[in-house]
């Protein structure tokens, strides 16, 4: 099964980055991908993290929902939309929110990312809780292949990375990741963490990242990539708005492991 993850460099117009997502939604389609993986923010990267307020939507309806649910019938692919900001019963906090859509054009899983980043260091100053609220449950969804397996998808954002019990809770055989990671944060970690994800769960993981300069003047690490269960790297792609394709097997899963059953070895 063909995944791709899509890397992009996100601006300030929503519209100008959905065109932009389009384009790489039907490249990774026209090279075989049965499911597409879009970056933490792929719609917007605001100016200021208020931003985000303004382009909240109503869970179930916007032009970024319709837009990831018309690509994804129009594509026949499974769409996984990165994240996008969903209103909250609070007017100040949103959700950062990552869809799933069938290639029916039907969103059947959603992630609210329950992990919000803090960091400060130097000129940096981070913090997700000013205009964020958390999720508060992990979510997984059935992906059926076209060969007729059916692999468990386990969904996470970005800081989740850091956090390895949401993933053993998920029990996934292929762990989402889209991204936004700071460059100082992701040259330090971003391939170690994604890798032990890979390894410690014997899990397929794909990770699609923002990765350059943005209009607002962040730098975005990129290195967008797939992981097999072994840690090996399967694809990667360092800066700009690109794609990283990957192939799952079912069969190379299985066998990984069953040579290191390690989760059947779980004490605590």
């Amino acid at each position: 099964m063909k995944v791709a993850a899509i890397q992009m460099v996100s601006g300030v117009s929503v519209q100008a980055n959905l065109e932009a997502a389009a384009q790489w939604l039907r490249s990774a389609a026209d090279q075989g991908a049965e499911l597409a993986l879009l970056p933490e923010y792929f719609c917007v990267m605001g100016l200021k993290d208020t931003d985000k307020l303004a382009l909240q939507e109503t869970p179930g309806q916007g032009p970024i929902q319709d837009f990831l649910s018309r690509s994804a019938r129009e594509l026949g692919l499974w769409i996984v939309g990165g994240t996008l900001p969903l209103a909250t019963h609070d007017a100040r906090r949103a959700r950062n929110s990552s869809l799933a859509y069938a290639p029916s054009g039907e969103c059947v899983a959603r992630y609210d990312k329950m992990h919000l980043f803090r960091f400060a260091q130097g000129q940096e100053d981070y913090d997700e809780t000013r205009v964020l609220a958390p999720g508060t449950q992990p979510v997984r969804f059935a992906l059926p292949s076209r060969d007729g397996h059916v692999y468990t998808v386990g969904m996470s954002v970005c800081y989740d990375l850091r956090f390895p019990e949401l993933y053993r809770a998920l029990r996934a055989d292929l762990l989402l990741v889209p991204s936004a990671f700071t460059y100082t944060t992701g040259q330090a970690h971003w391939e170690v963490l994604l890798r032990a994800r890979a390894i410690e769960n014997l899990a397929y993981v794909l990770a699609a990242a923002q990765g350059g300069v943005h209009e607002n003047g962040r730098r975005t690490w990129g290195h967008s990539m797939g992981v097999d269960p072994w840690g090996q790297l399967l694809g990667q792609r360092a800066e700009g708005a690109g794609l990283v394709m990957a192939e799952l097997s079912a069969s190379h899963l299985q066998s990984v492991r069953a040579r290191l059953p390690a989760l059947g070895h779980r004490v605590l």
